[in-house]
C-alpha cells in the first residue's frame, strides 16, 4: 500500500485526485498506475484500469489469476467490473469512498454471489494515510477555487468601475 501511496502523490503532484495502485505478482510489484483523467482527458484514465493493463502486459495474459491489487481509495464500479473481468483474486483497500465505492460502500461488486468470479477484499490498509491525502487535496482545491472567484469577482467590480468612469 505505501507504494500505492507514492503513486497517488503523484496523481497529485500533476493535479489529479490523487489516487494510486500497484498490482503484486508472486511477492513483487508488476504494475503501477495512478488517476489520470484530467490530463488524458479520458474516463478511463483511473489508476486501476492503467495498473491492470501493464500487468496483463508483464503476464501476457487478461486473466491476472495470483495477483494482488492494491488501491488507495475504494473502487468505482468501472474499476471494479474490471478487476472482477481480470480474475484477480486478492484486492487490499486504502480507505472507503461513501460516494462511488463499488467494494462495499455504495454496492460491492468484488463480493458478489451472482458473478462468475468473486475477489477477497481486505478493508482499511493504512486508511489514515489515504484518506487524509484525500482530504488535503480536496481542501487546497476548495482554496484555489475560492482564490480564483474571489479574483474573478475583483476583475468584474474594476470593470464595472471602469465603465461607470468611461460613460460618465
Amino acid at each position: 500500500m505505501r507504494e500505492a501511496l507514492r503513486k497517488a502523490r503523484r496523481a497529485a503532484e500533476i493535479g489529479e485526485v490523487p489516487i494510486g495502485c500497484v498490482i503484486v505478482y508472486e511477492g513483487r510489484v508488476i504494475a503501477r498506475g495512478y488517476n489520470r483523467r484530467n490530463t488524458d482527458k479520458s474516463t478511463l484514465a483511473h489508476a486501476e484500469i492503467a495498473a491492470i493493463r501493464k500487468a496483463a502486459r508483464v503476464l501476457g495474459d487478461w486473466r491476472l489469476e495470483g495477483c494482488t491489487l492494491y488501491v488507495t481509495l475504494e473502487p468505482c464500479p468501472m474499476c471494479a467490473g474490471a478487476i472482477v473481468q481480470a480474475r484477480i483474486p486478492r484486492c487490499v483497500i486504502g480507505c472507503m469512498n461513501p460516494k462511488a465505492g463499488c467494494a462495499g460502500s455504495v454496492t460491492n461488486l468484488l463480493e458478489m454471489e451472482g458473478f462468475n468470479h468473486r475477489v477477497e477484499v481486505t478493508r482499511g490498509v493504512l486508511e489514515e494515510a489515504c484518506s487524509g491525502l484525500l482530504k488535503e487535496f480536496f481542501r487546497e482545491l476548495r482554496k484555489r477555487d475560492a482564490a480564483r472567484k474571489a479574483e474573478k469577482a475583483r476583475a468584474l467590480i474594476v470593470g464595472a468601475e471602469a465603465e461607470d468612469i468611461g460613460a460618465s
